[in-house]
């Protein structure tokens, strides 16, 4: 058996293994790290999970300002009238604001109950805008 003395140059002698024992760990070369699909999963979950809670406190965060903004323009309540006979949207405006334009107040009942048209029909039940 013959050994043969190899010069690395750094000064260092690597002496080569025969082939029926293992090489040294240290030798080895390195190898990039593989992740298996359980571990790419494993990553992407941990990486979105901020991203996850940042867009909940986002979201959550935001329905507060938007009550808080209700708070201080004050709740709007609303009266209801049903539609007898012979009533009108004219009608019913002048009812409820005598002193008031009567188009301004049809065109907010128009609004709040969705009328594309200014016609009512008997029985149909309508949201009024409650004036100061």
């Amino acid at each position: 058996m013959s050994a043969a003395i190899v010069s690395g140059g750094f000064g260092t002698s690597v002496r080569p293994q025969s082939s029926m024992t293992p090489p040294p760990a240290a030798s080895s070369p390195r190898t990039r790290l593989r992740l298996t699909r359980r571990g790419r999963l494993v990553f992407t979950t941990l990486g979105a999970i901020p991203l996850v809670v940042w867009a909940l406190v986002t979201i959550l965060g935001s329905g507060g300002a938007a009550a808080d903004a209700g708070a201080e323009l004050g709740a709007r309540t609303f009266d209801y009238v049903t539609v007898h006979q012979g009533d009108s949207l004219w009608a019913i405006a002048e009812s409820i604001a005598p002193q008031g334009d009567p188009r301004e107040v049809i065109a907010e009942i128009m609004r709040l109950n969705g009328l594309d048209q200014a016609t009512v029909e008997p029985g149909q039940r309508l949201a009024l805008p409650v004036v100061p």
